[in-house]
């Protein structure tokens, strides 16, 4: 008969524990929370100072019976779920449930190896009250907003829709920049590049910046053609000469060690994985693995990592002399600081964890990779590589600057040179936009007074870009820098924004969808307090404060409810006044009445609807865009074919509808390129909204690819089709699949 029961949440974390901890314990997984607010009530007592009513969820009877039983004969109950203020939840509500809060022991470890296990177990302590405070001031803040809201949402929407406290805000972030976009207009600009050359050099490129000391800012071509006349004829005279040379070394440092939020930005940035399922990836890795290596030759179940809910860079002391040791001999003396590095709280940081990290440096990932599936290996490596590189040296360049006279006129050239790689040699971190081109490396020798002859002038149109659109990693570091959430939420509200179909991903960047935009119209015009990005920011504050102790959560909750509740009383009373705000009028007239249609939301999206409603019931479907003709002929009727948009996307369909109502998906007139196939590859659009191409064979083919295929061979290997790739920055190229050689997709042309 054991002597303790321990519960963890998840099976595989149960798994690894029971292993460790052998046959004195019993370990069972909650499998998350085992008791919740009731689903359909409120479930809050708001004149009562907000008292939760819990119950047991109901699929999770059969185990709280089980739990009981075992718990009965167990003599000690060991709470050992995750180390977070959800985590303190769980195993107060355990504790609650099985009527042991009083004798109950709290363990938490930052990883899942058996020296740290069996450490905590040795040590334990009792249930934070404060983490659960916090953790119960937030939901119950989250179901007042949702179970307020969300009818206000059916009422004057439609049915089905839902708000979120955090989630809502998330979305006006998304709107506002996509309303940015919409209202952006480019301005023209221009630059102009000079090619000049010393005497015994290569050619180098010098920008055009300064006349007669002020700074040049060309505005059209008119500009520019004057200027290029002034350059052309100060080339013979005076000429081009260097007015000063400036050079410097500089240092790179390396990123501090992952936290949550970063993880989730690096890991989209270089591993295209969306927070969601980098999480999921993580938990595995955290949570125990079955791998064989370091200290031990046989196989065990250990985690890899340390726990991945963090928002503190802080690095535990031998893990950083193990660090040390670990370049030292991989990389040599050169690539170590002279002390270990250390990095500073970032702001509102909790810091009640180390960063994320390796468990063991004798687990490399060349060693555990094989035994991983190969999502866990990518994220293994990511992390592994960050916290080594994170120890090491910084990367020394040198740069080079060139201010170049030419009558009245200042050019300057800049150039770099990698002098020593440091943490370069081992990681670098990616970039949410395309990275700029690396800056040439100036000629050697270069020096005031020299004579440089102009080869070329290059004189280049440009126009000013709106704001991009947000990618995942942009908007989770837009919500950390805005406070909004915190980092073990993102993942959770960036898949809550997409599954309500408030938001749909296009090339990697999030658009609000038209009901998306509906939504958070409304709830901007009817509660500005509450979906305020200042004010949900202050509010994670305040829960920060009640589990720190220094507010009560209770009053924290009762602060928030007053406003709220008066925004809502005024909401109700205006929902006449919201509806018709939704109403688009429009130039078509109904055939019935002779009234104009208006553009009205439903059940299933927007649609054409009679303004003499209730007189006029007439309705029709609202068309997505204008049909657009083809070249290609029905096989059934011998019409031609139109592009239309649906629900689903883009699809071919006949324009004899509705007498002939046959639709086929769009071909590409590219061939399958997998071997032994003969069919064509058709444009497609998954569950999200966003197209991908794929065989006309399928099931029999499954290729499938989210770049667009074009009919061209490409010209280095000539395989049998280009791919337009677009990139996370907007832009496009092309790409062979088949050797990778890759190309600009326009070429601009140069003056």
């Amino acid at each position: 008969m054991p002597d303790a029961l321990v519960v963890v949440e998840s099976p595989a974390k149960a798994r690894t524990i029971n292993k460790i901890l052998g046959k004195d314990f019993k370990v069972l997984a909650s499998m998350g929370h085992v008791r919740d607010l009731p689903k359909k009530e409120l479930g809050i007592d708001v004149t009562n100072g907000f008292k939760p009513t819990y119950r047991t969820i109901r699929d999770r009877n059969k185990f709280v019976k089980e739990l009981r039983a075992a718990s009965r004969s167990a003599g000690r109950l060991i709470l050992a779920t995750d180390p977070d203020r959800e985590g303190e939840a769980i195993a107060w509500h355990v504790a609650e449930a099985l009527k042991r809060v009083k004798d109950a022991q709290r363990v938490t470890f930052n990883e899942i190896t058996e020296r740290a296990v069996r450490e905590a177990v040795a040590n334990p302590s009792r249930i934070d009250v404060r983490k659960v405070d916090a953790q119960q001031a937030r939901r119950v803040l989250d179901r007042l907003v949702g179970y307020k809201v969300s009818p206000l949402l059916w009422k004057t929407v439609h049915g089905g829709l839902s708000a979120g406290r955090v989630q809502s805000v998330a979305l006006r972030l998304i709107c506002e920049r996509a309303a940015a976009i919409d209202a952006f207009v480019p301005e023209e600009y221009w630059t102009v590049d000079a090619k000049v050359k010393r005497e015994d050099t290569v050619p180098f490129r010098a920008r055009l910046v300064r006349l007669k000391g002020e700074k040049l800012a060309l505005k059209n071509r008119v500009e520019v053609d004057h200027i290029l006349l002034d350059l052309r004829a100060a080339a013979s005279a005076p000429g081009y000469r260097i007015a000063d040379v400036k050079r410097q070394r500089q240092r790179r440092n390396p990123a501090p060690p992952f936290i949550t939020s970063t993880l989730q930005q690096e890991a989209s940035r270089r591993l295209r994985f969306t927070a969601r399922k980098t999480m999921q990836v993580a938990q595995q890795l955290y949570e125990g693995v079955e791998v064989r290596g370091g200290t031990a030759d046989a196989t065990e179940t250990t985690g890899l990592i340390t726990y991945m809910r963090t928002d503190s860079t802080r690095l535990a002391g031998d893990a950083v002399t193990s660090a040390r040791e670990y370049i030292r001999q991989r990389f040599g003396e050169a690539y170590l600081p002279a002390r270990a590095r250390t990095y500073r709280k970032g702001k509102g940081a909790q810091d009640a964890h180390e960063a994320i990290r390796p468990t063991d440096l004798q687990r490399p990932p060349e060693v555990v990779e094989a035994q991983l599936t190969d999502d866990q290996a990518k994220l293994y490596r990511l992390i592994w590589d960050r916290f080594i590189a994170c120890q090491m040296a910084s990367a020394v360049f040198n740069r080079t600057a060139v201010d170049i006279r030419a009558g009245e006129y200042e050019l300057r050239a800049t150039g770099s040179e990698l002098k020593f790689a440091g943490f370069t040699a081992l990681y670098t971190e990616g970039r949410d936009d395309e990275a700029e081109q690396a800056e040439a490396r100036l000629p050697d020798g270069l020096k005031k007074g020299d004579l440089l002859t102009m080869m070329s002038l290059l004189p280049e149109q440009h126009f000013t870009k709106p704001p991009p659109r947000f990618s995942e990693a942009t908007l989770v570091k837009e919500l950390e820098s805005r406070e909004i959430g915190r980092p073990s939420t993102y993942a959770q509200i960036i898949s809550t924004l997409q599954d309500r179909d408030y938001t749909a991903r296009k090339s990697g960047r999030f658009t609000p969808t038209d009901l998306g935009r509906t939504v958070n119209g409304i709830l901007v015009k009817a509660f500005p307090d509450v979906f305020n990005v200042d004010f949900t920011a202050r509010m994670e504050d305040e829960l920060d404060q009640v589990e720190n102790g220094e507010a009560g959560w209770v009053k924290v909750v009762e602060d928030f409810y007053g406003p709220f509740a008066r925004d809502l009383e005024k909401a109700e009373g205006q929902r006449r006044e919201l509806k018709a705000s939704l109403q688009e009028e429009t130039d078509r007239i109904c055939e019935k009445c002779g009234r104009v249609f208006v553009i009205k939301w439903g059940r299933n999206g927007r649609f054409l609807a009679c303004s003499g409603f209730p007189e006029c019931r007439n309705t029709h479907p609202l068309e997505a865009s204008e049909p657009q003709p083809t070249d290609e002929v029905c096989e059934k009727c011998g019409s031609d074919m139109a592009i239309r948009t649906g629900r689903n996307g883009r699809f071919l369909a006949c324009s004899g509808y509705p007498e002939c109502k046959n639709t086929r998906s769009i071909s590409t007139g590219v061939p399958c390129p997998q071997e032994k196939c003969d069919g064509q590859l058709k444009e497609r659009s998954s569950r999200r909204g966003r197209t991908f191409f794929s065989c006309g064979n399928f099931p029999k083919c499954t290729y499938a690819s989210w770049d667009r295929p074009l009919n061209r061979p490409c010209p280095m290997c000539n395989g049998p089709f280009l791919a337009e790739h677009a990139g996370r920055n907007g832009r496009s190229s092309f790409r062979c699949l088949k050797c990778r050689h890759t190309m600009p997709a326009a070429q601009e042309e140069r003056v």
